[in-house]
C-alpha cells in the first residue's frame, strides 16, 4: 500500500499506539514529530511543557530504536512539512491518534484533513482515549468509554522502516521562539521510563495514601498518581494504566484501605475523558462561556493589577501565594489548590477565565485542553450546572496546612512568623511583626482585596445572574449537551455519583 507515515502528537510511546499497529500493517513506516512554531508560539505553551517534551522525545527514539525505526523530529508547520515530504517521499497514508487540543491544534486538524483529501492521502486516526468524535448523545458515552478500555492492549508490532529522505534536523532551543524562560527546576522527568516508574510506585506504594492524601498539599505530591503528565503527553496509554490499576485491584493482599483509594483513582480516570469530551463536543468552550448567560458577567472588568498580584505570587493570602510558588517551581499541584487558585481568581479578584486560564495552563507541565478549560469554567461559576464552589483561601489553609509546614516551605520570609498569624498575617501586632521580622507593607504585602468583602460582592453578582429567567431556562441545554449520566441498570460501577463532578480535576 506504499510508505506508511506516522504522526506523532501527544501519544509519545509505542506501546498500545494503535497508529503504529495499524500503520505497520500496511506497509513500511516513517515515523514523524512534528515541532509547530504556531503552538509553542501560543499563550498556553511553555518552556516547562516543552523540556518534558523533549524528554519524552528521547525516550521515545530509544524505543523506536528498539524496534528498527527511527524518530524523525521535524521543525515546521504540520501542512508544509506533509507537503514537502509527500513531494520527495510520497506516502499513501497518514496515521495518527485523535487529539482533543486547543483551538490552534483544532484547526490544525482540519487543515491537515483538508491537505490529505487534496493530495489523495488516506488519513486514518484513532482513539486513544474515552473521548467520541461526533457524539450524538451523552446517554452511551460510558458504555463507549467501558470498551475501550476493556479491549486488548495494542501489542508493539512487527515494522519495517521506510527510507528518510532528509539530513537530520538538531532540535530547536526554547529561545528559538522568542519567548521568556520559563524552567521549572523541580518538575516531573519526560518520558515513557519515567512514567512507568511512576506508575509502578503508585500502584505497589503509593495508593495507600491516596483517600484522604490527596487535597492537602503536604501529601499530595506523594499521595497523588503523579501520571497526569504522562497521560497529557501520551508517555501512558490511559487503557495501560485503567487495566493496570484493574489488575492490582484483583491481587487478594491488597488491603481495604488501598483498594478504596484504587476505586477512586479508577472513578477520576473515567472523569479524565468525561471532561475532554466536552471540549470535544464543543470546542467553543476554550473561548467563549459554556453558558452563554454569563456572557459579560466577568469580561468588562477585567484588572491587570488583580492578576499581576495572582501571577507574581504576591496576593497577601500565604496559602494562595504557595501554591503559585510551588507552581512555578514543579509545574503541579494538587487538584484542591488548583481549584483554589481558579476560585481565588474568579472571585475576590473578580479575573475572567480567560486570561487566568491561559496562564495557568502554560504552567501545569500536565496541561490536557479538555480537561483544563472545563475546569476553569466550572470553577468560575459559568457552566450553569455545577454548584458554585468559592474556596475561602484562609480556611483552605486552617484545614489543608494546620501547622503551616507547607506556607513556610514555599514562602521562607514566612518562617519565624508565629502559628497564630501565620495565615493572617496582616492582623499581627506591630511589636510581633518587629519581633519576627516581618513587616507587613514591606517584607509581606497587605492583601490585594477585603477577602470577605470582595467575596459576597462577587457571589451577589454572580447568583444575580444566576437567577434571572433567561439562565434559568437555558440551563436544560447545557445538561443534555454535557453533564454526566446515571449509571445504567446491569453496567458495572466504575464511576462516581454526579454530583462528584466537581470535586475531579486532571492531576488524579
Amino acid at each position: 500500500m506504499g510508505t506508511q507515515l506516522v504522526w506523532f502528537k501527544r501519544d509519545l510511546r509505542v506501546h498500545d499506539h494503535a497508529a503504529l499497529a495499524q500503520a505497520a500493517a500496511q506497509g513500511p513506516v516513517l515515523c514523524v514529530y512534528i515541532i509547530e512554531p504556531s503552538y509553542w508560539c501560543a499563550p498556553d505553551a511553555s518552556q516547562r511543557q516543552f523540556d518534558f517534551v523533549r524528554e519524552c522525545l528521547r525516550d521515545l527514539y530509544r524505543q523506536l530504536k528498539a524496534c528498527g525505526l527511527v524518530l524523525h523530529v521535524v521543525t515546521g508547520e504540520v501542512t508544509e512539512v506533509l507537503a514537502q515530504l509527500h513531494q520527495v517521499q510520497p506516502f499513501s497514508h497518514l496515521h495518527s491518534h485523535q487529539e482533543t487540543g486547543n483551538g490552534l491544534s483544532y484547526q490544525r486538524d482540519l487543515a491537515v484533513a483538508t491537505w490529505c483529501t487534496s493530495h489523495g492521502v488516506v488519513w486514518q486516526e484513532q482513539r486513544q482515549h474515552g473521548v467520541v468524535r461526533r457524539l450524538q448523545s451523552r446517554d452511551q458515552w460510558s458504555e463507549h468509554w467501558q470498551q475501550l478500555m476493556d479491549a486488548p492492549q495494542e501489542p508493539t508490532p512487527d515494522l519495517q522502516s521506510a527510507d528518510w529522505p532528509w539530513a537530520a534536523q538538531t532540535f530547536p532551543e526554547w529561545q528559538a521562539w522568542g519567548r521568556p524562560t520559563d524552567e521549572a527546576p523541580e518538575r516531573q522527568t519526560g518520558g515513557r521510563s519515567e512514567g512507568l516508574r511512576t506508575l509502578h510506585s503508585f500502584l505497589s506504594e503509593r495508593s495507600s495514601q491516596y483517600r484522604g492524601g490527596i487535597s492537602s498539599p503536604l501529601s499530595a505530591s506523594s499521595a497523588c498518581s503523579r501520571l497526569s503528565p504522562y497521560l497529557s503527553w501520551g508517555c501512558l496509554s490511559l487503557r495501560e494504566v485503567v487495566q493496570a490499576t484493574e489488575e492490582t485491584l484483583r491481587q487478594p493482599h491488597v488491603d481495604s484501605w488501598t483498594r478504596k483509594g484504587l476505586s477512586a483513582f479508577m472513578s477520576r480516570l473515567h472523569w479524565h475523558c468525561h471532561f475532554m469530551q466536552k471540549l470535544e463536543s464543543e470546542p467553543a468552550i476554550e473561548t467563549r462561556n459554556m453558558h452563554r448567560g454569563y456572557d459579560g458577567l466577568r469580561e468588562n472588568d477585567w484588572n491587570d493589577a488583580h492578576f499581576e498580584r495572582l501571577r507574581s505570587a504576591t496576593t497577601g493570602w500565604p496559602l494562595v501565594d504557595a501554591c503559585v510558588t510551588m507552581l512555578q517551581q514543579t509545574g503541579w499541584l494538587n487538584f484542591r489548590m488548583r481549584a483554589m487558585l481558579v476560585s481565588v481568581a474568579a472571585y475576590p479578584l473578580w479575573l475572567h477565565w480567560d486570561q487566568v486560564g491561559h496562564w495557568l495552563a502554560s504552567q501545569f507541565v500536565d496541561y490536557e485542553p479538555g480537561i483544563h478549560w472545563s475546569q476553569m469554567q466550572m470553577q468560575s461559576g459559568t457552566t450553569g450546572i455545577n454548584t458554585t464552589r468559592v474556596y475561602n483561601p484562609i480556611k483552605q489553609a486552617q484545614d489543608q496546612d494546620p501547622q503551616g509546614i507547607f506556607v513556610r516551605r514555599w514562602l521562607p520570609v514566612l518562617r519565624q512568623v508565629p502559628d497564630t498569624w501565620l495565615f493572617e498575617p496582616w492582623k499581627m501586632p506591630p511589636s510581633v511583626q518587629a519581633q519576627c521580622g516581618v513587616v507587613v507593607g514591606r517584607d509581606w504585602p497587605l492583601p490585594v482585596v477585603d477577602l470577605p468583602e470582595a467575596t459576597r460582592k462577587a457571589k451577589a453578582l454572580l447568583h444575580a445572574r444566576r437567577n434571572t429567567s433567561p439562565v434559568r431556562q437555558a440551563k436544560q441545554a447545557v445538561i443534555d449537551k454535557h453533564a454526566s449520566r446515571k449509571r445504567p441498570e446491569g453496567t458495572r460501577k466504575r464511576r462516581p455519583p454526579p454530583a462528584q463532578e466537581a470535586q475531579t480535576t486532571l492531576d488524579f
